[in-house]
């Protein structure tokens, strides 16, 4: 079980140095979540396992979601621009402020549940 703290420590590391990667780093913790996590079945561990996946896949799918919301909203203005529609290059910027929003959301949610499921593995206590 010591092994498991450890490389669960190891893995919540890796997602921290991630956010300065660029999310490069992103996919080394989920393998490893995703290798070991069978061998923390019922342990207070295998809810760290379960929040770091959990944690990964709700952050891809949000940062995506904004990513594309703001590319969306960046083509429009492009275009609103252009040719000179001012209610849509309006609502271009609305959807872009909106994509950015949920891009720095995605980011903060993150950096939250990996700082709050570390300190929990710290304190030897599972994660909800």
């Amino acid at each position: 079980m010591t092994n498991l703290v450890k490389y669960n420590h190891i893995s919540y590391l890796l997602y921290v140095l991630s956010i300065f990667t660029a999310g490069l780093l992103w996919i080394v913790p989920i393998i490893m979540n995703y290798a070991r996590r069978r061998e923390a079945d019922n342990t207070w561990l295998a809810t760290h396992f379960d929040w770091q996946i959990k944690t990964f896949w709700y952050s891809i799918i949000f940062v995506a979601a904004g990513i594309i919301i703001g590319l969306i909203g960046l083509g429009g203005l492009g275009i609103g621009v252009f040719s000179e529609s001012s209610g849509m290059a309006l609502g271009s910027v609305l959807l872009t402020i909106i994509g950015g929003g949920i891009f720095v959301f995605a980011n903060f949610w993150h950096i939250y549940r990996i700082v709050r499921g570390w300190i929990a593995l710290t304190d030897h206590r599972p994660v909800p």
